[in-house]
């Protein structure tokens, strides 16, 4: 079955949200439509549908007219296996002693290593993202340096890989938040994967807004992957449930932007202690 993708960009969140929820009464309807600000300072958002029949043109272009976005982009995309694709380019990874790889790749698990198993169906934070491996890459640091946290939270956890990692180096369990429900069924079956049932307690919550984590806090390793403004958002509710000398690893963040979220935290007596680039994406390590 083929699959059509229409996308256009514009500026602003609330015209962006219109123009997704009246994508919706298009004929024939999208599958799926998806609202996301582009993390590039611009300012500008993008909103897509995918379409299982050729979307109508004429009712696209009309809706761009109307909400002052670009015109769409219509293409068709070819049939694909795609989790059989991501097992063909998605490799194992290795981050200092981590290695993550998915069920086809277990006997590439070398001795020695802390192994992390994330299926190619749950692609997103497997570790070939700069965020993801950033962010391993800093635990490993950590540790090398010789700290040891006692109580982790990974805020935004996606596949709950970060809350995995910290749960197989260090002595207590780890909580692992998202506020999305998707994510958290994706986390517990990636914890079950992993045989870390009461290792990782897994939790739907925006921030650090559960009674499981209010209850833990303050924590003295906090992950926060997620995307520049709700990084900038967070940041008086993470100095209020870091401990001091603790740190807090933060990733999701454009070279570019790196700055800005350093010098917020600062203000918020969250300093940074190291820093990485990826590519296109830093991870920061501060200190509180």
């Amino acid at each position: 079955m083929p699959t059509y993708t229409a996308l256009t960009t514009l500026t602003g969140k609330d015209p962006a949200e219109r123009l997704g929820l009246a994508m919706e009464n298009l004929v024939p309807e999208p599958t799926g439509i998806g609202v996301f600000e582009i993390e590039d300072g611009s300012g500008l958002w993008e909103v897509g549908g995918y379409f299982t029949e050729a979307p109508d043109e004429t009712a696209l272009s009309l809706l761009a007219v109307a909400f002052e976005a670009k015109p769409f982009a219509i293409s068709e995309l070819p049939e694909t296996d795609w989790v059989a694709k991501v097992r063909r380019d998605l490799a194992p990874v290795e981050a200092g002693r981590f290695f993550v790889y998915g069920s086809h790749d277990a006997d590439k698990v070398p001795e020695g290593s802390v192994p992390l198993l994330i299926e190619a169906a749950m692609a997103f934070g497997t570790g070939h993202h700069g965020t993801t491996l950033g962010c391993l890459r800093a635990l490993d640091h950590l540790v090398t340096q010789g700290f040891v946290a006692q109580n982790v939270a990974d805020i935004g956890c996606g596949t709950a890989v970060l809350a995995m990692a910290a749960a197989r180096v260090y002595p207590n369990p780890a909580f692992a938040s998202d506020i999305d429900e998707v994510a958290v069924d994706v986390a517990r079956a990636n914890v079950s994967a992993n045989d870390m049932e009461g290792r990782v307690v897994c939790l739907e919550a925006m921030g650090f807004e559960h009674e499981h984590l209010l209850a833990a806090a303050p924590f003295d390793l906090i992950f926060a992957n997620i995307l520049k403004g709700p990084l900038l958002e967070l940041a008086p509710d993470m100095a209020k449930h870091l401990k001091p000398e603790g740190f807090a690893i933060l990733s999701g963040i454009l070279t570019e932007q790196a700055e800005e979220v350093i010098a917020h935290y600062s203000q918020n007596g969250i300093n940074l202690s190291r820093r990485e680039d990826i590519g296109e994406w830093s991870t920061l390590i501060l200190t509180r």
